[in-house]
């Protein structure tokens, strides 16, 4: 696959799916992609399946459009994944997934599984949102499709800081803004701002952490309990890893949060050369080397026991 189109050509029916708890650039690639068809394929029926995406990226032309339950049974000419390492990932969406003539994943997960019939996966790659871009026609893409690839990209590059940042994906952007989308309103309304509620789970998760392996591990976890006294969801759990990791002298940032099942997840972000993807996937997660993630139970001082025991491995 060259472009978007080659898979697009004599489809009638097409899914559009990303990872559970979506994040920006699950949220940015699909409605970049699911716009490009709603735009240029009116012939074709398309639908996006997500789980409810953070009111910050609601400002993305047509997420009011977004389906949160696959309630009906379909089979679809076509299902494109993305930014999604395997079938499981994709939440009740998979049953669609299942029952699709073709399917396609578009991911940079280097931990992806080529679950799809098609894979286009690049693991060096900054975000989905990146590849998308260089999947789609540069004269169609809108101001309306760029607004959602560049917050994707901001999004997976931590504002163009992290490692996965290259001189293609600076490019990339460059470009986009010549769409003459709001860049700065787009990274400071969507990365940076944030509400009281999610400042103050903010200051309870640092006064939660602690130091492991003589300081070059960071770890915090927020209870069911706290997230409840402070009136935060999981989504406004986003941006308390990677403060974690700006911590002076810390390789590797640990964040734990309690589901309603009493189950965790985890995020891992780092600043060394420990592999998180490798430690992610022994706890069936995934992700990048520098930043990934999974689910854990158990009682909270043996879990962070067990993966700080893992990071300890490769430190």
């Amino acid at each position: 696959m060259k472009h978007l189109d080659d898979i697009l050509f004599g489809v009638k029916t097409v899914a559009v799916a990303g990872h559970i708890r979506p994040d920006g650039d699950c949220a940015g690639s699909t409605l970049a992609t699911y716009n490009y068809i709603k735009t240029y394929y009116p012939q074709i029926q398309v639908r996006l399946y997500l789980e409810p995406i953070p009111n910050k990226f609601k400002f993305l032309k047509r997420s009011e459009e977004i389906i949160h339950s696959c309630e009906k049974d379909f089979a679809y000419d076509l299902f494109i994944a993305q930014d999604c390492g395997d079938c499981g990932r994709l939440g009740e969406a998979a049953k669609y997934f299942h029952t699709a003539k073709k399917t396609v994943c578009i991911d940079h997960h280097i931990s992806n599984e080529n679950f799809a019939d098609e894979n286009y996966i690049f693991p060096q790659a900054s975000s989905t949102s990146e590849l998308i871009f260089g999947l789609l026609p540069k004269n169609r893409i809108t101001k309306e499709i760029a607004e959602c690839i560049y917050l994707g990209i901001v999004h997976d590059t931590g504002v163009f800081q992290y490692t996965c940042t290259s001189a293609k994906t600076m490019e990339i952007a460059g470009e986009l803004m010549e769409t003459g989308i709001d860049y700065t309103k787009i990274v400071d309304e969507t990365f940076y701002t944030k509400t009281f509620e999610q400042n103050k789970i903010l200051g309870q998760a640092l006064l939660n952490a602690g130091l492991y392996l003589d300081g070059k591990v960071i770890a915090s976890v927020i209870t069911l309990e706290e997230m409840r006294q402070f009136h935060a969801l999981p989504k406004h759990l986003d941006g308390i890893v990677n403060q974690l990791r700006v911590t002076k002298g810390v390789e590797v940032a640990v964040f734990l949060y309690e589901n309603e099942d009493g189950t965790y997840k985890a995020s891992t972000r780092c600043n060394g050369d420990v592999d998180l993807a490798q430690i992610a996937v022994t706890f069936g997660g995934g992700g990048h080397k520098k930043a990934a993630g999974f689910s854990i139970n158990g009682d909270v001082p043996r879990m962070i026991e067990r993966i700080v025991e893992e990071i300890k491995k490769q430190l």
